[in-house]
């Protein structure tokens, strides 16, 4: 509970200087040392807390009732697997970001405690069962190539380790990857988990920095034949009510990585061409309890689509350099609240908050 008073403190302020001023409240005009070891807090709250817990597990027989940290003993935190495995990316991110972080050696203990050899075997051979074949497809998935080429950037010399620990279960969802695309024959435009587009976003990345070129040419292959004749997204049917991924943003930005420039500003055009608008508005998406697992989900949209925006204003400051107050003002409105006290949004939101500024450090 300290730590969420500390950053609840600090949110406090912001919220405060919009009362007293009339002004809204300053946010990170970049990811500064104060706000990384703000963030750094929710994360290691939860890393190694296994209860309350939520397992997508499915039960073959009654000997694979099992507690949380038994059957994921890396990923066992966080309240479910693929929070736990950004939790870990957010504290890796940070610490390279920001080596002089205040919790440096806790975090630093923590991740190597997690990530050993033998918790990453235990954790193959859960997904090695027939039966869980599907388990993480593809949110957890991509979560993870994540955190793996966080760790394999890292100058940190635990990192080297650690992303050897981790790379036979890295390859095992490659290959995964490779043996699944070819059989989705329509993707899934939600915006919760199973996005399939979201779900190939941080995988090519990966493909992309590993100079693996069979898996980047089959994440190109199939987001072109899932997403390539795509017009006229429906934005006026974001958000529903759960959502913390945005279905129409989503798509861009994965396409705006497998096209080439000129392709993709022509294929934006048929599919979002209200984004070329400068006077071009959407409301941030309003969370009404954020003690309700589901729908604090939508501070989560908010940050997703302000990283969808940052990015594209980065890379086509012509057509959508107007799109990055929007992104600031989605961003604005969820980041004074990730550390309200609601373990419903802590055990997840601060990796969100932290892709969105990521993004939009490159935005600068």
């Amino acid at each position: 509970m300290k730590n969420s008073r500390t950053i609840g403190w600090v949110l406090f302020c912001l919220l405060f200087t919009k009362f007293v001023t009339g002004q809204e409240p300053k946010i990170p005009s970049t990811l500064d040392l104060k706000t990384a070891n703000q963030l750094a807090l929710l994360p290691l709250k939860c890393l190694q807390q296994e209860y309350p817990n939520k397992l997508s597990q499915l039960l073959w027989d009654s000997t694979e009732i099992q507690a949380p940290k038994a059957l994921h003993p890396a990923f066992y935190g966080c309240f479910d697997w693929h929070s736990s495995v950004h939790g870990h990316w957010s504290l890796m991110y940070l610490l390279n970001q920001f080596p002089q972080l205040e919790n440096r050696q806790v975090v630093i203990q923590k991740l190597s405690e997690n990530l050993t050899a033998d918790n990453i075997q235990a954790e193959i051979s859960y997904l090695k069962k027939k039966h869980e074949k599907s388990f993480e497809r593809t949110y957890g998935w991509t979560w993870l190539l994540k955190l793996q080429l966080e760790l394999e950037i890292s100058n940190e010399p635990f990192a080297k380790e650690l992303a050897t620990n981790l790379k036979p279960l890295t390859q095992l969802l490659v290959d995964r990857y490779i043996e699944f695309l070819p059989k989705l024959i329509y993707p899934q435009r939600v915006g919760t988990h199973s996005n399939t587009a979201f779900g190939l976003n941080f995988a090519y990345d990966y493909a992309r920095h590993t100079n693996d070129t069979l898996f980047q040419s089959i994440i190109e292959t199939h987001a072109k034949r899932f997403f390539a004749s795509d017009q006229n997204c429906p934005f006026n049917w974001e958000p529903s009510g759960t959502d913390f991924l945005s279905p129409c943003m989503e798509e861009m930005h994965l396409m705006q990585k497998v096209l080439a420039p000129t392709e993709f500003l022509k294929w934006a055009k048929k599919f979002a061409p209200i984004l070329f608008d400068k006077k071009f508005r959407w409301e941030t998406a309003k969370v009404s309890d954020r003690e309700d697992g589901h729908l604090v989900h939508l501070d989560g949209l908010n940050f997703s689509r302000a990283w969808c925006f940052y990015a594209l204003a980065k890379q086509f400051p012509a057509e959508f350099g107007h799109l990055k107050k929007l992104a600031d003002t989605h961003f604005t409105y969820s980041f004074t609240s990730i550390a309200d006290g609601n373990y419903e949004g802590e055990h997840w939101l601060a990796s969100f908050a932290l892709h969105a500024l990521e993004l939009q450090l490159l935005a600068k």
